[in-house]
């Protein structure tokens, strides 16, 4: 199992703490699921106030802060800087958004926030797409870690470019691999574990269900399903049929 930063997870599921119905739901949500990190804004921990943040720190997870909602080099790293001393710690979800509808990042100003930002002490987490070259320069900014998206965050629409993906996986065998945004099924997060990524954060997907708690142990179970599945090395799709049932000493009656 990979470390990101030098620490290990002991579970794969990232969860985020925006959109739940009530601070109760949340708790519950969290402590179903056994999430290991808990994605959290600067501007949701301002808006929640000291209970909030209280809340988290009794949940026992890693805590990751993001640069949600940015969209210049500057914000998000003035947001990062604000996020370190708040949180107190180095790691720093950089989300950086070039596109209103889709909320596709910039990954051109990513990568200059990337740079400044590791330059500064940040161990960074880039919200990124499923582009290698891409990839490399954020790798090459001082990132140790991709978040490739699945597809648009809030979408559900699971992992809209498996090619890409996979290609981003075999890319990079050595780098901690994280699907970042459109999980919306346990389905969808099984099949990134599958994949061979190293974890999976989520928000949407059980914040907004009708059941988040009931949701969230869903995810908990899919993404433990898809990680043993990855590493019982599972056989690749034919396309004619193969008998499982052997042939040879079969009686053949003319």
């Amino acid at each position: 199992m990979k470390s990101f930063y030098g620490t290990t997870l002991a579970n794969p599921l990232m969860l985020g703490t925006a959109q739940y119905p009530s601070p109760a739901i949340l708790e519950q949500a969290f402590r179903e699921s056994g999430a290991g990190v808990a994605t959290v804004s600067l501007r949701r921990e301002s808006g929640a106030g000291q209970a909030f943040w209280q809340m988290i720190r009794d949940l026992g997870v890693l805590v990751l802060p993001n640069t949600a909602g940015c969209h210049t080099v500057k914000e998000a790293v003035t947001t990062a800087h604000m996020a370190r001393e708040v949180f107190d710690t180095k790691w720093i979800k950089l989300e950086l958004i070039g596109h209103t509808d889709s909320l596709q990042p910039d990954v051109f100003q990513l990568v200059e926030a990337a740079r400044i930002l590791t330059s500064d002490g940040f161990q960074v987490f880039p919200y990124t797409t499923d582009d290698l070259i891409v990839g490399e320069r954020l790798l090459a900014a001082g990132c140790e870690v991709l978040m490739p998206w699945g597809a648009p965050i809030g979408s559900g629409r699971g992992l809209n470019n498996e090619y890409a993906l996979r290609a981003m996986r075999a890319e990079f065998p050595d780098v901690p691999l994280v699907i970042d945004a459109g999980i919306g099924l346990p389905s969808h997060a099984a099949h990134a574990m599958e994949l061979g990524y190293d974890a999976v954060l989520l928000n949407t997907a059980v914040a907004r269900a009708g059941d988040p708690v009931l949701m969230a142990r869903a995810m908990a179970r899919a993404i433990e399903a898809g990680q043993l599945a990855h590493q019982a090395d599972p056989i690749e799709a034919r396309d004619m049929a193969e008998p499982s049932t052997p042939v040879i000493g079969k009686a053949f009656l003319s």
